[in-house]
């Protein structure tokens, strides 16, 4: 059931109470219209409910005649069951109720307690659910990192999450653009993933790849003798996507003779094998790609015109890596935990030093290239982290020849006393500040401060980059400079 139509439907309630009496209270003071109230003795009945179908919210006395409630917490806690949870005990304490919320119950009421108490803390409650509901289905829709084989929490990549998840369900052609290395691939697989059509074939064909003497029969297929070495017939690559999902790659690669095919059969969505005479019927949902530009294709004469209007339905543009500098430390830090496990080595990340010269290269291979540098530093080296003199010379020299000094990290706490980590050193970075005396003491908001406005004039006034090279969320230095603005 999704998530976000628990709110409309009638709460279900489960009291877990060993006296009948109370019990009956309870119930007489949540019976309304908007709950569902029912009723065990027993911890064993409650565990029963709670594995075959956990209620919206459970009163627990913490002191049952067949087992301590606190188990019963504790298990819905470690299953992480979407059940919140009032604790009503006649036995209250601190300590019972710190230990209860720590194991996340929501409120602690100690018996007796009037109608009206009960009935506030239970609306609260449920209240307080279906706002972390909305919460966690907003950071899915709009705050991921992984996604389909996708790694990164980028604005941009936030935006290509969002068209495969409108464009997955329909039967609209999608044509994916980008450089070589962006993961076109990928997003076509997963438009197929989130589409009705996951269980049925994904079959993907490299129009680049492929001799254009050849490449009709991989599509259509062919019988046996349509040509020298045609031994057999062989299906072809749409009749084998029938029910799911053909993705031509690097399509603008295709002879135009081909072109003219493709699209009657598009049009009619029937295929003709090579060297028959019979037709036959598929259903397939189209999604290509190239690394070109369509419309200049187009333009020069290479790429049929009404072909391109018939596939151009929905486009997804993907960025390439230099537009995504705050998803480059996440994917390398990806990378090489899954290239360690895969070659046995012990690496466990990257220094500061190696990092820095990581973010600051262009990737003009994208990650195709990142993933290919990360897996050779992997197979030939051994350590625990990354070393500068690991990197290949491309992304030493980049940095080498830049005029500015990467910056030293250091570590620092906010003012309300969360760690802040890695805020950028004065050396060689725009606008430093007037040396002090060591003996001098500042406030540390206001080293912090200095350390982030550093770091802000350092990547040109880029605060996603200037938070991925401090360690800290974007969100972290916006707050922050909103907080300076009221001082």
């Amino acid at each position: 059931m999704a998530k976000e139509a628990i709110a409309t439907m009638k709460k279900r309630i489960l009291i877990i109470e060993d006296s009948l009496s109370l019990a009956a209270v309870y119930q007489a003071y949540l019976e309304n219209d908007s709950y569902t109230v029912g009723h065990v003795e027993l911890g064993k009945e409650a565990m029963i409910r709670l594995i075959q179908s956990p209620p919206d919210a459970i009163l627990l006395d913490l002191k049952l005649p067949d087992m301590d409630g606190m188990d019963i917490l504790k298990y819905i806690h470690q299953h992480q069951l979407p059940t919140i949870v009032i604790i009503i005990t006649a036995h209250g304490s601190i300590d019972a109720a710190v230990n209860a919320m720590q194991y996340g119950a929501f409120d602690f009421l100690e018996k007796p307690f009037e109608a009206k108490k009960l009935q506030v803390t239970v609306a609260n409650a449920l209240s307080h659910q279906d706002l972390e509901y909305q919460v966690e289905d907003y950071k899915q829709t709009f705050d991921r990192n992984h996604y389909e084989g996708f790694i990164g929490e980028s604005l941009v990549m936030q935006a290509v999450y969002r068209i495969i998840d409108s464009a997955a369900p329909s039967r609209a052609t999608v044509f994916i653009t980008g450089e070589s290395g962006t993961g076109k691939e990928v997003c076509a697989h997963a438009i197929h993933k989130r589409s009705p059509r996951s269980s049925a074939p994904f079959i993907a064909l490299n129009c680049g790849a492929i001799p254009k003497e050849l490449m009709e029969s991989e599509i259509f297929g062919h019988v046996k003798g349509a040509f020298t070495g045609a031994s057999q017939a062989r299906e072809g690559a749409a009749a084998m996507a029938d029910g799911g999902t053909l993705f031509l790659d690097e399509l603008c690669e295709m002879d135009l003779d081909l072109q003219t095919k493709l699209l009657r059969f598009i049009q009619t969505g029937m295929v003709q094998k090579v060297g028959s005479n019979q037709q036959q019927k598929v259903d397939v949902r189209f999604v290509c790609a190239t690394n070109k530009d369509p419309s200049k294709e187009v333009e020069a004469g290479r790429f049929r015109e009404d072909l391109f209007y018939r596939l151009h339905v929905i486009p997804i543009q993907l960025p390439p890596l230099r537009d995504r500098d705050t998803d480059i430390k996440m994917l390398v830090n990806h990378l090489i935990q899954q290239y360690a496990e895969e070659e046995g080595k012990a690496f466990q990340g990257f220094d500061s030093e190696s990092m820095s010269m990581v973010m600051g290269y262009s990737w003009p291979g994208n990650v195709r290239q990142l993933q290919n540098v990360v897996r050779n530093i992997v197979v030939l080296n051994n350590a625990e982290h990354v070393t500068a003199d690991m990197l290949p010379e491309e992304v030493k020299v980049k940095m080498h020849s830049s005029s500015r000094t990467i910056p030293t990290p250091l570590s620092s706490t906010e003012p309300n006393g969360q760690a802040l980590h890695n805020p950028i050193s004065h050396h060689s970075v725009p606008h430093q500040p007037v040396t002090r005396q060591p003996t001098e003491i500042r406030p540390l908001w206001m080293v912090e401060k200095e350390a982030i406005e550093q770091a802000i004039a350092y990547c040109d006034g880029n605060i996603p980059k200037a938070a991925a090279l401090l360690d800290v969320s974007a969100s972290t230095i916006y707050r922050k400079k909103e907080k300076w603005g009221n001082q």
